[in-house]
């Protein structure tokens, strides 16, 4: 079915919360927009899609969810160009990976026409939530969780996808201090590193909050097997220029797919700039900075967008990275990034999907 043969029915809030928003001083993830879609699989289909007022869900103390971890979800942002209309950010692959994600974890896929078109009318009702200020943006955020109410360990036979959204200012707002982990395994070969489940964000917590305490806002994940190379930094993929070189580890059954990586790197290359997508060893980036040729290191991720990195710590030594405002490759990919999603510079990869009110 084509997005313009589904129309799903709403139910509009009776009375805004809008007022709520001071678009000065939006924090990440606390205040959310005023509808949501849900969609409940049974019987071996997608049902009676419906945009409903955003609220509290009731379920079940045996939703399987709660006990076996089928939980996946998404990130993505919608920005307002200079005309009012909304512009959201390669919406299709965060599609894509959700149903990537979906399979991994044994959940059936979401279709395409329930997902765009849902998302298409929440923001359309949502609009005036989508801040116009330069750095916000507005976070949405589908999900899928599952609802058997069973014990017992097998995949759910029901399932609920909502949509929800949230506006948003950035996400770090000074550059990081991250610490190499050496002893914590985010995801083996093998595993489900690659999909975006629930579970691999609830294993990082602890050993993210003993960064902190020791003064590191995230820590550089290593490979499981010897903790030897670097994999994702946080919840973000990791970048490093070094020596004029953009270097960043591939993508594997242990690393996610960034969307805004892969948008980073085409850019990268459509600037000129040299790309390299291969094992990044922790002992070449600890030679490279005391050879001074460590110049740039930086997350990219939908919520960060380019985080950039300010001291990277190993071996109880913290290695301080040049100063941010002098950083040339990252500097010059995060603004023309913007300037794409933004709607203020051409579209060559056709990224951006516009809905015009």
């Amino acid at each position: 079915m084509s997005i313009d043969m589904l129309t799903i029915p709403a139910q509009c809030v009776t009375e805004s919360r809008i007022s709520q928003l001071d678009i000065n001083n939006i924090e990440f993830g606390k205040l959310f927009s005023d509808h949501m879609l849900v969609v409940d699989y049974k019987d071996e289909a997608w049902q009676n899609p419906e945009i409903l007022p955003y609220g509290n869900i009731t379920m079940s103390p045996a939703t399987s969810a709660l006990h076996y971890g089928q939980a996946i979800f998404e990130g993505m942002k919608a920005y307002k160009d200079a005309n009012g209309d909304i512009l959201l950010f390669r919406p299709l692959d965060n599609f894509r990976r959700l149903n990537i994600s979906a399979e991994r974890m044994c959940m059936p896929a979401i279709t395409e026409d329930i997902f765009m078109q849902g998302l298409e009318q929440l923001l359309r009702l949502d609009a005036a939530w989508v801040p116009p200020t330069a750095g916000c943006a507005l976070y949405i955020r589908p999900f899928m969780f599952a609802t058997d109410d069973f014990i017992g360990v097998r995949p759910s036979s029901k399932y609920r996808f909502t949509i929800f959204s949230c506006p948003v200012g950035a996400y770090y707002g000074q550059p990081l201090k991250v610490a190499i982990e050496p002893n914590f395994v985010r995801s083996a070969e093998g595993g489900a590193g690659y999909a975006k489940a629930a579970g691999n964000y609830g294993a990082a917590l602890l050993p993210a909050r003993k960064m902190q305490e020791k003064g590191y806002h995230q820590l550089i994940w290593t490979d499981a097997k010897e903790h030897k190379y670097i994999e994702e930094s946080g919840t973000m993929n990791v970048m490093f220029v070094i020596d004029g070189k953009l270097i960043t580890p591939p993508v594997s059954t242990t690393i996610l797919k960034g969307i805004t990586r892969d948008s980073v790197l085409t850019l990268a290359r459509d600037l000129g700039y040299p790309v390299e997508e291969r094992k990044v060893a922790v002992d070449e980036l600890v030679e490279a900075h005391k050879a001074g040729t460590l110049q740039e290191a930086f997350g990219t991720g939908t919520a960060a967008t380019i985080a950039q990195i300010a001291t990277i710590h190993y071996d109880n030594t913290d290695m301080e990275l040049p100063a941010i405002e002098g950083r040339k490759i990252s500097n010059h990919l995060a603004t023309e990034l913007d300037k794409i999603k933004t709607g203020q510079a051409p579209d060559p990869h056709n990224w951006v999907y516009r809905i015009s009110l």
